[in-house]
């Protein structure tokens, strides 16, 4: 990345949760992420051990790591902030046809 301004630890972390996407019940192994993220497996290491710190990672009792309950919960919050959004939209949308019809 060219921006002088952007925090390598900050994009390997945000690519890192891109990783573990998908991944909240089978987990990734590190050698899995180290892969996926272009890095050292000691690398990984370290990055799950700051991710989890805040509850954005855990490490399964396989062994592997997955998306934390802090990344979980921010990702529910946002759905139901979209499904809440669109229940919305659904309601606007019922009442313009009900007035179009009379």
């Amino acid at each position: 990345m060219s921006n002088a301004n952007v925090s390598n630890t900050g994009l390997r972390i945000l690519r890192a949760i891109k990783a573990l996407s998908g991944h909240a019940l089978d987990g990734l192994s590190n050698a899995e992420l180290a892969q996926a993220l272009n890095i050292p497996p000691s690398a990984v290491t370290r990055l799950m051990a700051t991710m989890a710190a805040e509850g954005f990672a855990t490490k399964l009792d396989n062994g592997r790591f997955a998306p934390g309950m802090a990344l979980l919960q921010v990702a529910q919050r946002t759905s139901n902030e979209l499904a809440a959004a669109n229940e919305r939209i659904n309601e606007l949308t019922q009442r313009i046809h009900a007035g179009a019809r009379h």
